[in-house]
């Protein structure tokens, strides 16, 4: 249903529609939609703009919706998708808090990945627990944050995330390191 670049191609877009799969696909910028690449048609988008082709396009054979913004980082995201303007960006903005949450899960500070546990019970209760530890530090990172408000850099980003910020936090008590 909601997917990155890496899942893209006429192939993958036609199994989806057979299988009656509606779809939000991110799509690269040098991507072509009906005979002009997608960077063509949305250059210009300011950053938090969002926009669309004001009629259905040609994407890897397809027929569908492309939606495009530009991310605080300048990056330009364009889906193509069969949902509406606004679903899509809901949807959008859910898979990419999904995704952040797998990217600190397997290697920013839980490193999952580099596990050799390959038994399916023993991965189900460590899953399990990494999940109970992400949850703990992300809510004493929301909790922190309403107190010490995590520094911005000169970017305009914050200097780390909430699950960042409440892990040093909680490291930081367990060896009895108890902040100011």
């Amino acid at each position: 249903r909601v997917a990155d670049r890496e899942f893209i191609g006429g192939e993958w877009f036609r199994f989806l529609r057979r299988k009656g799969i509606k779809r939000a696909i991110r799509i690269r910028k040098n991507a072509v939609v009906d005979e002009l690449r997608v960077d063509a048609w949305f250059g210009d988008l300011k950053v938090g703009e969002v926009r669309c082709l004001a009629e259905r396009a040609n994407v890897y054979g397809e027929v569908m919706q492309v939606v495009a913004t530009r991310s605080p980082a300048g990056d330009l995201v364009a889906i193509a998708t069969d949902f509406s303007v606004w679903d899509t960006c809901v949807l959008y903005r859910a898979r990419w808090s999904v995704e952040c949450t797998f990217g600190s899960v397997k290697s920013r500070g839980f490193d999952l990945e580099r596990t050799g546990i390959t038994r399916p019970d023993r991965l189900e209760r460590l899953f399990g627990l990494v999940i109970l530890a992400w949850v703990s530090c992300l809510r004493v990172g929301v909790w922190l944050q309403a107190h010490i408000p995590i520094k911005v850099k000169a970017h305009g980003r914050s200097a780390m995330s909430l699950v960042r910020y409440g892990a040093e936090q909680l490291c930081h008590a367990l060896r009895w390191e108890l902040s100011q």
